[in-house]
């Protein structure tokens, strides 16, 4: 890999070393985003004044800012347009704004790039463009484009390899090898939607290779079938083999042979049908399926392929991502934490908010009204508890169905004493009764 010295004096000039001013190249042209385990796997550096210089030299600049995820942690997005500027690459989309599966991509991108550091990559849409038009004369019709529409103006753009995976020439001789880079679950939709875009431009190449990118082996044999029944196959064969498959799968699909047609065949009718499709190749076809055409007429009438290509696939795996954790022994010469996060001196990949395990070292925040509490507006129905005993304050309730007649005390005056009869119940000396 060659970086122009003119892009490194020019990051260098902004204050950084040669060894940050590389690495900030690679980040910027290939992904935007990155991570403290890159930035010291690529410098071979460890925890220490040297990763904390560079933290506060970017956080000064303002060349980044850190995103931390609950579970990707702290990553570290280059969105500076002066950085972009300064190595002409002002038209990256890198330094906008993403969601997280598509940062988690770009990262992986990073990461192949720094591991496989020996290619010539074709680095930007520019080089791109000019390797296949200028230097192989292909029409730019058959690259993979996509139209932008502008936002306040009527304006539109086309734009070339969007996509951003990393495309290198390999060595004696020099074949253009194509990359796909997966990450996170399994979505094979997204591989063959990658290689339909890019199918027009393999019928133009008489040799190139497909690298398939992940961070687990368990897809590589499905990507490797995908591949096949789409490119390889396809492009290495002739038109009327192609041709007459089509129609032996279509058949059994229309005759409803469901279990004869599997995985590769289906999914080689969905290319095929988009292929073979207009009024020749219909007509073509019911005669064939009526038996007015034979198949050594059609191989007579579609002359077999003059291009003779030499197609490639690999797989590539990335290593596992391992969280970093501070080393407490690990301290800068002043005595400071050597964590890239300098404003909350949490620990790495932590989640979205840092925390401490000294106690007191953060205020207790205020405790929170419940958000199912309603708020109350003075038209709320009664509360209802349904049936309550009712409070006793003597003896229990009868049963319910019967009655008890009520008592009442007879008071007779005597004249020392006063006498109270109560069913059963006579009390004496209770003077205060009398008169």
């Amino acid at each position: 890999m060659n970086i122009a010295s003119p892009h490194l004096a020019a990051l260098e000039d902004l204050g950084y070393t040669e060894s940050e001013a590389r690495f900030l190249y690679l980040a910027a042209t290939y992904s935007g985003y990155f991570t403290a385990r890159q930035f010291l796997a690529y410098t071979r550096a460890h925890w220490g004044k040297r990763t904390t210089n560079f933290w506060s030299k970017i956080e000064r600049l303002r060349h980044a800012r850190t995103e931390r995820f609950p579970k990707s942690g702290a990553i570290h997005h280059l969105f500076s347009r002066r950085l972009y500027h300064t190595i002409e690459k002002e038209r990256l989309r890198n330094r906008r704004v993403h969601e997280l599966d598509f940062i988690k991509r770009r990262i992986a991108m990073l990461d192949f790039v720094i591991t496989n550091q020996e290619y010539e990559y074709l680095e930007t849409e520019a080089q791109k463009v000019s390797y296949f038009c200028d230097k192989l004369g292909i029409n730019e019709r058959f690259l993979p484009a996509r139209l932008y529409l502008g936002q306040k103006t009527t304006r539109s753009s086309v734009r070339y390899f969007v996509d951003g995976c990393p495309m290198f020439l390999g060595s004696a001789p020099p074949v253009v090898t194509f990359t796909y880079v997966h990450e996170g679950p399994a979505r094979f939709a997204e591989f063959i939607h990658h290689l339909e875009n890019y199918l027009s431009l393999f019928r133009q190449l008489s040799e190139f290779r497909m690298l398939y990118v992940s961070r687990t082996d368990a897809h590589f044999a499905r990507a490797r079938e995908i591949f096949d029944s789409l490119v390889k196959i396809p492009l290495e064969s002739d038109i009327a083999e192609d041709l007459l498959r089509y129609f032996r799968v279509r058949k059994m699909w229309e005759e409803k042979q469901y279990t004869l047609v599997t995985d590769v065949e289906l999914i080689f009718r969905n290319e095929a049908r988009s292929r073979f499709q207009g009024a020749t190749f219909e007509g073509l076809y019911r005669n064939w399926k009526n038996g007015q055409v034979s198949a050594a007429s059609i191989e007579e009438r579609f002359r077999r392929n003059e291009l003779r290509r030499t197609i490639g696939f690999g797989t590539y795996q990335l290593s596992p991502i391992e969280i970093l954790r501070r080393d407490p022994a690990d301290l800068g010469a002043e005595g400071k934490t050597c964590a890239l996060q300098a404003r909350d001196r949490g620990v790495l990949h932590q989640g979205k908010f840092g925390s401490s395990s000294e106690p007191g070292k953060y205020k207790t925040r205020r405790k929170r009204k419940s958000p199912w509490e309603k708020c109350k507006i003075g038209r709320e129905r009664l509360p209802f508890f349904g049936f309550r005993r009712p409070k006793s304050f003597g003896e229990s309730l009868p049963p319910f169905g019967t009655t008890r007649r009520a008592h009442f005390s007879t008071v007779t005056r005597i004249s020392d004493e006063t006498q109270i009869t109560s069913g059963e119940t006579q009390c004496q000396s209770l003077k205060k009764h009398q008169k």
